[in-house]
């Protein structure tokens, strides 16, 4: 008996095949010209008259034949179809990791189905926002978060101030200058908060999707090893399409 994963590599061949055949044969079938012949023979009214050789044009297709091959394509790739989907259906294995099933009895669709939704959710899940790492943070129960802790700044405003350059004389007044200063007028505390997970934690998380999917992958080599009782249905099926 064949193995499902051989009978996999031959249907998509198959399909390819069976998909041109039959392409070419709706093609003729749109040709009229193709499931017509024709015969003429000229006879003159007496014996004088003018011979003409006579004409012909010979049927090149048949339609019935036509179909007859389109059944022929069409019950190998049934029998392949049916053949598969019934090893589908008989196929499974276990998906397991470190020695832990996390999967029972997985069909093989399942199993296709399991690899690529763990392809997509490792490209979510390796790029979430991370966690700044030039500050320390720490868990915050509120949020289920993270924090900092508060950093004290100020605030501060510009106040002029005068700088008396010359004293005032009996002779010449002050000379004085303006300038601005800085001038603290409160304190900023600042707390920072996230939302974002810790690059571990992401790594983490991406090493646990790789190594489920490494086991969904034994899993699908295992199952498609099941031997599989090859179907036969496409005969059937056109001795019933096809039927006088």
């Amino acid at each position: 008996m064949p193995k499902l994963n051989q009978i996999v590599a031959v249907e998509k061949g198959l399909k390819a095949r069976t998909a041109g055949a039959l392409t070419k044969i709706y093609h003729d079938l749109q040709k009229p010209t193709l499931f017509a012949g024709i015969s003429r023979k000229y006879t003159p009214v007496d014996d004088d008259g003018d011979r003409l050789p006579p004409e012909s044009t010979l049927v090149q297709q048949n339609v019935d034949a036509s179909l007859r091959s389109a059944a022929d394509q069409l019950t190998k790739l049934f029998d392949v179809v049916a053949t598969k989907e019934r090893g589908n259906t008989e196929a499974f294995a276990d998906v397991v990791v470190d020695g832990v099933t996390i999967v029972e009895s997985a069909t093989v669709p399942l199993l296709l189905f399991l690899e690529k939704q763990l392809g997509d959710l490792r490209t979510v899940v390796s790029k979430v926002p991370t966690l700044d790492p030039s500050e320390a943070w720490s868990a915050d129960g509120n949020s289920r978060g993270w924090r900092t802790d508060a950093v004290e700044t100020t605030r501060t405003r510009k106040v002029p101030k005068t700088l008396v350059r010359y004293e005032a004389t009996d002779k010449h007044p002050a000379q004085t200058e303006v300038y601005m200063v800085d001038e603290v007028v409160g304190h900023w505390a600042t707390t920072k908060f996230s939302g974002a997970l810790s690059p571990a934690r992401r790594d983490q998380l991406v090493a646990r999707i790789d190594a489920l999917a490494d086991a969904v992958r034994r899993a699908k080599e295992d199952a498609n090893g099941t031997e599989v009782v090859q179907q036969h249905i496409g005969a059937d099926v056109f001795a019933f399409l096809l039927a006088p």
